[in-house]
Order: C-alpha cells, then sequence, then structure tokens
C-alpha cells in the first residue's frame, strides 16, 4: 500500500508517459504504450537472406550473418527512441531496443552460435557528456532476453571524431580507418562475435570495426543495430 502511494505521489511531480502518444497507461519498465510499441515498423532481417543490411558490406568486409530490428525515417517512433538515448539520457528507451533486438536474435537460428556481444565504442568526450556508451545499452538490453556475454574491454575507440551524420560513404571511410584498436586481443580468438551499435546508415563506422576485430581471428563476425535509415 505504501508503494502505491509512493509511486502515486512520484508519477505527479515526474509523470512517465508514453513518448509517442502521452498516455501514461504503460509499464514502468517500457518508454511506450502497447498499443505503439506494436506499431513499430520491424524489419525481420534476421530471417530473411541477402537482406539489406548484408548487402551494404557485400564486397567490402567480410561477415557471417548482419540486421537491424527497427526502420528509421525521420519523425518516427524509432528516431524518438533514438534520440531519448542519445541526447536525453534515456536508458530506459535503450534497454527497450536492446530487448526488441534480443527477441529478434535469440528467435533466428543464424546467431545460434554468438559466443560475444561487443558494443560498438564512442569517444572519451562523448562518453562523459553522454554518461554512458549507448550501443552497450543496447547490449544490456539484448542480454535481458537473451544470455549472452557483453565484453566491453576488447574495442576501443583512439581518439575524439567529428560527428559522422553528414557524411557520405567515402569521408565517412577516410575518418574511421584507423579510430579503433584492440586491448585483450586473445579473448577474440575462435569466438563468434556480434558487433552492436544503434543506427546503420552507410554502415564505414561498423566497417572499420570489423576490420579490426579480425586482428584478434575471431570464428566469425556478425553485425546487429537497432535501426536500418531508409
Amino acid at each position: 500500500m505504501i508503494k502505491k502511494y509512493l509511486d502515486s505521489f512520484l508519477h505527479l511531480w515526474y509523470p512517465h508517459i508514453c513518448l509517442q502518444c502521452g498516455t501514461d497507461q504503460l509499464d514502468n519498465n517500457s518508454p511506450l504504450c502497447l498499443p505503439c510499441a506494436n506499431a513499430l515498423p520491424l524489419t525481420d532481417f534476421c530471417s530473411m537472406p541477402n537482406n539489406p543490411i548484408e548487402k551494404i558490406f557485400w564486397g567490402r568486409i567480410t561477415i557471417q550473418h548482419a540486421s537491424a530490428a527497427l526502420f528509421f525515417t525521420k519523425d518516427s517512433i524509432v528516431q524518438k527512441l533514438i534520440f531519448e538515448l542519445k541526447y536525453k539520457h534515456n536508458k530506459k528507451a535503450g534497454l527497450f531496443l536492446g530487448r526488441i533486438m534480443g527477441n529478434d536474435l535469440k528467435n533466428s537460428s543464424k546467431y545460434a552460435c554468438i559466443s560475444l556481444l561487443i558494443p560498438i565504442p564512442i569517444s572519451t568526450k562523448k562518453l562523459r557528456k553522454r554518461g554512458f556508451n549507448q550501443a552497450q545499452i543496447l547490449c544490456e538490453g539484448i542480454a535481458q532476453i537473451w544470455d549472452k556475454k557483453i565484453a566491453t574491454n576488447i574495442l576501443l575507440k583512439k581518439r575524439n571524431s567529428d560527428s559522422q551524420t553528414h557524411k557520405d560513404r567515402l569521408e565517412r571511410a577516410g575518418k574511421n580507418s584507423f579510430q579503433f584498436y584492440l586491448n585483450n586481443i586473445q579473448l577474440l580468438e575462435n569466438e563468434n562475435i556480434l558487433l552492436i551499435d544503434d543506427v546503420i546508415t552507410t554502415g564505414a563506422t561498423l566497417e572499420a570495426a570489423c576490420n579490426c576485430l579480425e586482428q584478434g581471428r575471431p570464428n566469425s563476425i556478425n553485425i546487429a543495430t537497432a535501426a536500418y535509415t531508409l
């Protein structure tokens, strides 16, 4: 009874409402109400051979599988969730997205061999400003559904870099070529890696990360992102 009154009091001053429609009829662990969550644009790429994410990397790097859970478009629910995670420090949005990814990955036979989740690292400058790495939050959400080990100290970023948002593929490739390095490289050997990021557009950052991870001689490299930009 005390907890019920306390929750009501906190809700009065810090209302928990759906990011999309504004209703307060939603689970405490979710940023979206059930109808809005059910309206999310799922890609079903996990079950699709030669899906658009895998085609991005054809002729560029050797990966076993790649996928994205949701379609990302301007002014969409997905854009709001990503914005909340990256710029409003909303970990709940990231864990929610991670759980969507986890359901996709757990139910796909293509990813059954995965032994290690590796989040794309961010610069120390962004880490200080944001307080967390959004890709790591996604990994934590995935692990709530799909029990996999998360490695946060293997793939690291060398230096601060400019935002990649408004660069084309060639510009991104040039900037990203040498931005990653490996720590505890021996931990990658013979592992089946799943590299995690929030949004994929050109794939340049993921390509650079995969090239770096190959130095550790893993058994396979796979990619999964929360969203794919149309």
